[in-house]
């Protein structure tokens, strides 16, 4: 059996897992604390890759980065390689589709942060940034180990979306939910049984992990 894909599941998770807090924590800031007109609609727009179908997000993940795209083409004339069927093009999919399971436990966290830090730091003349990064991240560390915890265990399990922009190319996008479902196609389910058991595990532990940290905030 070929243990790549599992591999490169676990090597998608940790690099959304790292990157996806760059867009999620000034996204989850913004819907937390700040007013302004079309809020509902930029909030509906973050939220949509949760309730679209995997397949339907993927198709227009492949639009945009294709190599006729404006993403895939601003990609090709920047490195001179192609966006889609690439790691780097699953790892893009792969932290759009994970973006609103990051910014709702953000959001939250930020929602229940003692409203005199922000005021005692506007009194103290800090600017929204530096209360961003000095007052509201370092008070919001549980909610933010939750989020990261929720999308490692979410870029696991992938499927469509990474489908859709990366095919199934051995040792580049083939990842573990792919390999599994090629395995139960080609009726090895011995194959497809050792892979499940190897994420299953790791799933589980990370929404323990979730629900320890969310017992010990409240």
């Amino acid at each position: 059996m070929d243990f790549y894909p599992l591999v490169l599941s676990a090597k998608l998770a940790v690099a959304t897992t790292l990157f996806i807090p760059v867009v999620a924590a000034p996204t989850a800031y913004i819907l937390a604390f700040c007013r302004f007109r079309g809020k509902s609609l930029f909030d509906a727009v973050v939220s949509l890759p949760m309730v679209l179908p995997p397949t339907v997000l993927g198709f227009g993940l492949l639009i945009l980065m294709g190599p006729q795209g404006p993403l895939g083409g601003l990609w090709r004339d920047a490195t001179g390689e192609r966006m889609v069927f690439s790691f780097s093009g699953i790892l893009v999919a792969s932290l759009v589709y994970n973006l609103p399971f990051a910014v709702q436990p953000m959001r939250a966290a930020f929602d229940k942060l003692d409203i005199r830090l922000l005021e005692n730091s506007a009194v103290l003349g800090l600017s929204p940034t530096a209360t961003f990064f000095r007052v509201v991240l370092p008070n919001s560390i549980p909610g933010l180990t939750a989020a990261a915890m929720l999308v490692f265990a979410h870029s696991l399990g992938e499927f469509g979306v990474i489908l859709m922009v990366g095919g199934s190319i051995p040792g580049s996008t083939k990842v573990a939910s792919i390999a599994i479902y090629e395995a139960v196609e080609a009726m090895r389910y011995q194959d497809a049984l050792y892979m499940s058991l190897a994420i299953i595990p790791v799933s589980f532990l990370a929404l323990l992990a979730i629900n320890y940290i969310n017992g010990r905030r409240r």
